[in-house]
C-alpha cells in the first residue's frame, strides 16, 4: 500500500497564523501570571491587597472567560462571519482590554478588561486554528502542523513570563498590561498586512467546506446534509476527549498554585518559599516555572510532530488521540508524586531543579495531547461545525477553571505534612484515571472510523 510523503515545506499562511498566536499567546500568558500576583500583592506594593486565594480565583476565572467564548466564536465563523474577519476583530477587541488593565486601579475596570479579552478570545481563538488548517492538502501533515503551531504558541508564552516580567519591579504592574495591550494590536497589524498569503482559506464561513484534504467527514457532509450515523459518532468522540481532557487541565493548571505560593515567594510577594530559588547571586523569578513549561513545548513541538508523521505512516498507524490524553493524564499525576517527594526530602528548602522537573513532566504531558485536538476536530468534524467543535475543545479549560481553584482552596496550607498528604492523594486519583482511559481506549477508538 503507496502512501503519499508529508511534505516538510509549510506555506507562508502558516507561520502568519503560528506568529499570530506568538503575539497573543505572549501577552494572554504575561497577563495570567500577572493578574495572579497582582491581586494578592500589598497596595504598598502596587498590587489590590486581596488573598492568594482571591487571587486564583480572580485568574481562574479570566482564563476560564477566554475558553468558553470561542464556543460561541466558533459559532458566529461557520454560520454568519469570515473566520479571517473574526480572527482581525478579535486581536483588536483583545488589545483594548489589556489597555484598560493599564489604567485599572480597582477590580472594575479588571472586570471590563476581562470581558474585552474573553470576546476578543471568542472570535479569535479556535477561528484562526480553522483557517490553519484550511491551508493544507493533506490531513497526514496536521497533528505535525499543529504541533510546530503549538511551539510557536510557546515562544510568546515564554518571552512573557520570562522576560517582560522582569520589567516588573521597574515599572509595576500597570505598564506590563500596557505593553501586553500594544502587542495584540502589533498582531493584528501582521495578521491583516499578510491576509494575501492565505489565499482563500478562512473568506467563506466554516459551513462552505474549504478542507483540501478528504476526510470521511467530508465525504458525509458531501452527500448529505443532515448529520449521519457516523457524524455524530465523531463528534461524540470529539465530546468525550473534551470530557477526559477536562481531569487534565485541572489538575494542570493547579500545579501552578503551590510553585507560586507554597514553593514560591511571588517575585516580591513575600509567599510562603519553601523552595531555594538563588542561583549564584541572581533570585529566578517564580514566573520562570511558567518559563520552563513554555521552552520545554517550543522544543517538543517539533521533536514531537515529527514523530506522530512517522508513526502515522506505520501499518497500524499513529497512536490513537484518547491513548494520547491517558498519557498525558498520568505524567501529570506523575509531576505531583515528584513535587510531594521534593517537599519531604528539601524540608523548606527545595532545591530548584525539583521544581524544574515537575514542569518538565507537566510539559510532556501537555505536548502529548493538547496540540492535537484542533489537528483531531479539524479530521473529523462535519464542516458545518467545525467552528463550533474547535471551540467546545476550549470547554476542557473552562471547567478545569471552575475546578481548580476550589480543590485549591481545601489544600490551600502552610503546613507540609497536609501538604503531603493533599497533594499525594490527588496525584495517585489523576494517574489511576489515566490508567483507566488508557485500558478502555480500544473501545473509544473505534468512534474515531465509525461510518
Amino acid at each position: 500500500m503507496e502512501t503519499t510523503p508529508v511534505k516538510n515545506k509549510k506555506p507562508f499562511g502558516f507561520y502568519v497564523c503560528a506568529l499570530g498566536f506568538t503575539f497573543e499567546r505572549c501577552a494572554f500568558y504575561t497577563a495570567k501570571y500577572l493578574l495572579t500576583i497582582w491581586i494578592a500583592t500589598t497596595a504598598a506594593s502596587g498590587g489590590l491587597g486581596m488573598t492568594s486565594a482571591q487571587g486564583v480565583s480572580m485568574s481562574a476565572f479570566f482564563v476560564a472567560a477566554t475558553y468558553i467564548t470561542p464556543t460561541f466564536g466558533g459559532y458566529i465563523a461557520d454560520y454568519w462571519l469570515s473566520p479571517r474577519l473574526c480572527v482581525a476583530v478579535g486581536m483588536i477587541m483583545m488589545g483594548a482590554g489589556y489597555l484598560v488593565a493599564w489604567q485599572a486601579h480597582s477590580l472594575p475596570m479588571v472586570w471590563v478588561m476581562i470581558i474585552l479579552v474573553a470576546l476578543g478570545t471568542g472570535l479569535f481563538k479556535g477561528n484562526l486554528s480553522g483557517v490553519n488548517a484550511l491551508l493544507f492538502s493533506d490531513e497526514k501533515e496536521l497533528n505535525e502542523a499543529f504541533s510546530v503551531q503549538y511551539s510557536f504558541v510557546n515562544i510568546g508564552s515564554f518571552i512573557g513570563t520570562t522576560f517582560l516580567v522582569l520589567l516588573l519591579k521597574g515599572f509595576g504592574f500597570n505598564f506590563l498590561f500596557m505593553i501586553c495591550g500594544i502587542l495584540l494590536l502589533i498582531d493584528a497589524l501582521w495578521f491583516i498586512g499578510n491576509s494575501r498569503s492565505l489565499g482563500e482559506a478562512g473568506k467563506k464561513p466554516f459551513k462552505v467546506d474549504q478542507r483540501q484534504y478528504e476526510t470521511a467527514a467530508k465525504k458525509d457532509d458531501a452527500a448529505n446534509t443532515k448529520l449521519t450515523s457516523g457524524d455524530k459518532k465523531r463528534i461524540l468522540a470529539i465530546i468525550l476527549v473534551t470530557l477526559f481532557s477536562v481531569v487534565f487541565w485541572t489538575v494542570w493548571y493547579l500545579a501552578y498554585m503551590p510553585a507560586y505560593f507554597y514553593f514560591g515567594y511571588g517575585d516580591g510577594a513575600g509567599f510562603i518559599e519553601r523552595a531555594n530559588w538563588v542561583v549564584g547571586s541572581f533570585k529566578i523569578p517564580t514566573s520562570y516555572f511558567d518559563s520552563m513549561n513554555a521552552l520545554t513545548c517550543i522544543v517538543l513541538g517539533p521533536v514531537l510532530g515529527r514523530l506522530w508523521t512517522k508513526l502515522a505512516a506505520r501499518p497500524k498507524g499513529d497512536m490513537s488521540m484518547f491513548k494520547k490524553t491517558a498519557l498525558g493524564m498520568m505524567l501529570v499525576g506523575i509531576s505531583y508524586v515528584v513535587m510531594v517527594i521534593a517537599d519531604m526530602i528539601g524540608n523548606g528548602h527545595t532545591g530548584i531543579l525539583w521544581l524544574a522537573l515537575v514542569s518538565l513532566l507537566m510539559s510532556v504531558g501537555e505536548m502529548v495531547f493538547s496540540p492535537l485536538g484542533n489537528s483531531f476536530i479539524a479530521k473529523l468534524a462535519p464542516a458545518k461545525m467545525m467552528g463550533l467543535l474547535l471551540g467546545v475543545w476550549t470547554i476542557a479549560v473552562f471547567f478545569s477553571q471552575m475546578i481548580y481553584p476550589i480543590i485549591y482552596a481545601i489544600l490551600e496550607t502552610a503546613d507540609p505534612a497536609k501538604f503531603q498528604m493533599g497533594y499525594g492523594i490527588l496525584a495517585a486519583v489523576v494517574i489511576v484515571l489515566g490508567l483507566i482511559l488508557w485500558l478502555f481506549s480500544k473501545s473509544l477508538d473505534k468512534l474515531e472510523t465509525a461510518e
